[in-house]
Order: C-alpha cells, then structure tokens, then sequence
C-alpha cells in the first residue's frame, strides 16, 4: 500500500513516519518536493506514485501573519487541499485531510461537535474552512481531521517554546482565558492510520482528552518537566488574560473539540493530554542528556 503525505518535515508527517504500519510505502513530500498549490505538480506525482491513500498534512499556519498574507493562507490552505482532493478522486486515492479548531468562534460553553456550525474569527481559521469546504466537494469521500494545538518532542511548538523560555528566564507569562485540548501528534497519527485502515468518511475531531488552558498546560509543563529531567530547575507561571497580550489574529477563547463520535466509529480513544505530554518531555529529556553526553 502507498501512502503519500503532504508536508514532509512537520510534526504529523514525521509522526506519521515513524509510526507506518508494516506492508506501507509511505512517500513523505515537502512543500519543496511537492507544491500543493501547483495543480499540474499535485496530477504529476499522483499519477507517478499512485498511492491508494494522500494525507495532506501541509498548511499555512502562521496564525498572526495570515491577518497580513491572506492571499497566501488562502493558496495553501483552500487552493493547495482542493488540488489534492480532485486528484485524489480522480484516481481513487483516500484523502485523509486535516484541519483546525480554528474554524471555531469560541463562543460555545460546550465541546464542539463535528456537525457544529463554523464560524472562523481569523483569516488562518476562514482560509482552513475553506480549504474543508473545498475537499468535500471536490473528493466527497474524504475524511477531514480536525485538531488543536499539536506538539511533538521536535519541531516548533509550545511545549519547546516553553521550555526554552524558563530555562532563559526561569518564568514565563501565559494567557489563562483561552481553554482547549493539547494534541501529541503521534496520537493524531495514530488516528490517521486508523482512519485510512478503515477508509472512514466524513468530518471527526480528534485531540488528546480532557481541557486545559494555555496557563494550564504551561503549567504541566513546568511541573511534569521538572519530574522528567526536561528542566534542570523550577520555573514560575504566571497566568494573563487574552488582552494583556493582543496578537493580530483572533484567537478562538474555547475550542475544545467533542471527540465522542470519532472515538466511537474509529474504535481508538484519546489519552489524557498529560500522558502523552509527560512522555514526550521523557524524550526531550533523553536527547538533552545524550547531547550534553556528546557535547559535554
């Protein structure tokens, strides 16, 4: 079986990786190797590799500088997944396609279901909506995974960007009104296989279980990082509100995600946010002593 994935290089596809069953060619591709808003370039590679599955996991995600570049979020995030999605119907190929939590205004007190109404207040939100309205029509036979705020033990994330700033500073300042679910992205991997596995249609949420905060999270963070050897010594957290650090993108102030039904059709539940984030900060642990090991 031949799976091709967009965005080589990013958190989910090096997850997806590392995570490819057995008796799966996997074909990661980079926005270098694959410009998903060139449709001539997304016909040619579907028809070299002809992979039974497409997961799309690039996008434009710099949330702040979309309110500035709309035309460019627009591109990737509609335009790009349209691409992808016409042909992958065109050769029968499953599109596993993935999105954001972003398509939400927050303004909901309950967990948004799969069938909630979108209404984005950011252009990064309004040009992901999009890009889901784009493959439904074009590829109906898609599955569209919506997500929030994914980490990994590599790449660019809050998790590292935590880390990094109480070991400069010793405290860092996070906002404490806006609440969601943290996503490890090997458990989003882990969901995409399953979707594949089971060629599953339609719209499913998938993060990790329960909610937090941005304070909150930071918070675990601190302590967990701290327990695993991640921090090399105690860090402060103080909570603010959303308006004491205006960004130029509004962000959503709730967007947790109602996982149930996709729990229930993929037969796959989400683990508590702080196991896997407990196990990725033991990663980081690891490669921070092995390189201190080397280095030292």
């Amino acid at each position: 079986m031949t799976v091709l994935v967009t965005g080589a290089g990013g958190q989910l596809a090096n997850e997806l990786v590392r995570t490819a069953p057995k008796g799966v060619d996997l074909v990661a591709l980079s926005e270098r190797e694959l410009d998903i808003t060139d449709p001539d370039a997304v016909e040619r590679t579907v028809l070299r590799l002809r992979p039974e599955a497409i997961v799309n996991a690039a996008a434009y995600t710099a949330v702040d500088k979309a309110e500035s570049d709309v035309d460019a979020a627009f591109l990737v995030n509609r335009d790009g997944a349209r691409s992808l999605a016409e042909s992958a119907h065109r050769h029968g190929a499953w599109l596993v396609h993935i999105s954001t939590d972003f398509v939400f205004d927050g303004t909901s007190g309950t967990p948004y279901l799969p069938e909630s109404m979108p209404h984005p207040v950011s252009v990064y939100g309004a040009s992901k909506l999009a890009g889901d309205m784009a493959v439904r029509h074009a590829c109906p036979s898609a599955a569209i995974i919506r997500t929030a705020w994914v980490y990994a033990s590599e790449g660019k994330n809050f998790v590292h960007t935590m880390l990094r700033l109480m070991r400069e500073r010793g405290s860092v300042r996070v906002v404490a009104d806006q609440v969601g679910s943290p996503t490890n992205a090997r458990g989003l991997a882990a969901c995409c296989w399953r979707v594949i596995e089971r060629k599953a249609t339609g719209l499913f949420h998938w993060t990790d279980a329960g909610v937090a905060s941005w304070y909150d999270f930071a918070m675990a963070i601190a302590e967990l990082g701290m327990a695993t050897g991640a921090l090399s010594r105690p860090a402060t957290v103080e909570p603010i509100r959303t308006a004491d650090y205006p960004t130029p993108a509004r962000r959503p102030a709730y967007s947790v995600l109602d996982k149930t039904s996709t729990w229930q059709v993929l037969g796959l539940a989400g683990e508590h946010w702080r196991e896997p984030l407990r196990r990725t900060l033991e990663e980081i642990a690891k490669d921070l002593c092995h390189g201190e090991c080397v280095h030292g």
